[in-house]
């Protein structure tokens, strides 16, 4: 597999911040270079292990650079993981753009392997060996690649080859969308990392991507709102709601103060960036029946998790959340913050995943979409939010 580096032809490039796109923090390690999707003063805060899982999967990602390379090759080292008493998981994808096309896709085998005990709460961590994606056969001349780096699986990005020199990639002058939200956005089960939902409305809306969806994370966390505060952006979205059920984390009289709070942090740093709140998908489950959510084991047989609403309809009277109670929350917040702010809006996230949808494309897990749904989903938030008439619709 790596014989053929002792050619002389080929260049290895140090992977740096610069050559990096939709990482917040890199952390150097061992190996090589760990994108973060959150600051290590934030990860500080936090012990949570669902979190650090998350933050560190590179959902949105990317290496761009410029090259005349007909050949790239990058060793990283995966962290895979494994869910006690589920059918494994696929490899994560690494998927290569020759200016803006995909051109190619691979995994990179092994790696460390993370067991999670969803039953136990527990991670386990056992290390394991790095392994090589290659893209070969390209065309020649000069041209902007990008390799997206898995959206649901971390890695360690040890040495990056290529059998040309390479560059990092002009600006192309696009404006910057930093979006946090859910594992929906994160990418839950997207086909590939190009093709969640929130890359998909990326690249409809000619923008360039900072996610920070994180999977079970969306809990509004004050260090997300400040490592928001303190990132550079031309265009925020916040999909809050389903984390906060899933989790069963806080009360009615905790949530209102708490987008309140974190609107204001986001605000502190971008007063006029045009602010978007979306409210949940549908999830029927969740609409109202509060969590926690749980895992259902009942059909593992056949290969199948799925999750439940373990929650009572009649604790909604004791300040229990469901979807419908987070949704009319967050239109009344955002209708009268709007009155002081000109430029936050609101969406229903059945707008983008709606009754209609969930009969003809329903919840695998009852709780994510398939990579048919977020495609769906991507096409839809690129035409109601980068519209003419959409929150990032104007340039002005």
């Amino acid at each position: 597999m790596h014989a053929m580096h002792s050619q002389d032809n080929w260049f290895s490039t140090p992977v740096t911040k610069d050559l990096l796109r939709g990482a917040v923090e890199v952390e150097h390690t061992d190996h090589g270079v760990l994108p973060h999707r959150l600051p290590a003063w934030a990860r500080a805060q936090c012990a949570d292990g669902q979190l650090a899982m998350a933050e560190a999967q590179p959902s949105g990602v990317r290496l761009v650079f410029r090259t005349r390379a007909t050949a790239i090759e990058l060793d990283t080292l995966p962290t895979k993981r494994v869910y006690v008493g589920v059918p494994p998981r696929p490899d994560g994808v690494y998927e290569l753009l020759v200016d803006g096309t995909p051109a190619g896709a691979g995994s990179v085998a092994g790696g460390n392997t993370l067991t999670i005990d969803m039953t136990a709460g527990t991670f386990e961590h056992r290390p394991g060996q790095p392994g090589t994606v290659r893209f070969a056969d390209l065309p020649g001349g000069d041209k902007d690649i990008e390799i997206w780096l898995p959206h649901n699986e971390s890695a360690e990005l040890i040495a990056l080859r290529t059998d040309a020199p390479l560059e990092p990639a002009p600006d192309r002058g696009r404006r910057v969308w930093l979006h946090h939200g859910s594992s929906i956005s994160h990418g839950s089960d997207a086909a590939g990392p190009t093709t969640t939902w929130p890359a998909l409305a990326a690249r409809l809306g000619d923008v360039e991507l900072i996610n920070l969806g994180f999977g079970g994370s969306a809990l509004l966390d004050p260090f997300t709102a400040r490592t928001m505060r303190d990132t550079a952006a031309d265009l925020i979205s916040v999909k809050l709601g389903i984390n906060l059920v899933n989790a069963d984390l806080m009360r009615l009289r905790a949530f209102a103060p708490a987008v309140h709070g974190f609107l204001d942090t986001i605000r502190e740093g971008h007063p006029t960036t045009p602010l978007l709140v979306v409210s949940p998908l549908l999830c029927p489950i969740h609409e109202d029946t509060p969590g926690p959510s749980a895992p259902d084991f009942s059909n593992l047989s056949a290969g199948q998790l799925r999750f439940r609403a373990t929650g009572d309809p009649a604790e909604r009277s004791a300040g229990k959340l469901t979807l419908n109670v987070i949704r009319e929350e967050l239109a009344g917040i955002v209708k009268q913050r709007a009155a002081d702010d000109a430029h936050l809006y609101y969406l229903d996230g059945r707008e983008l995943y709606g009754e209609a949808d969930a009969a003809e494309l329903p919840l695998p897990d009852q709780l994510h979409p398939d990579a048919a749904t977020h495609r769906r989903i991507g096409e839809r938030f690129a035409a109601l939010a980068f519209g003419a008439d959409g929150a990032f619709g104007s340039l002005d």
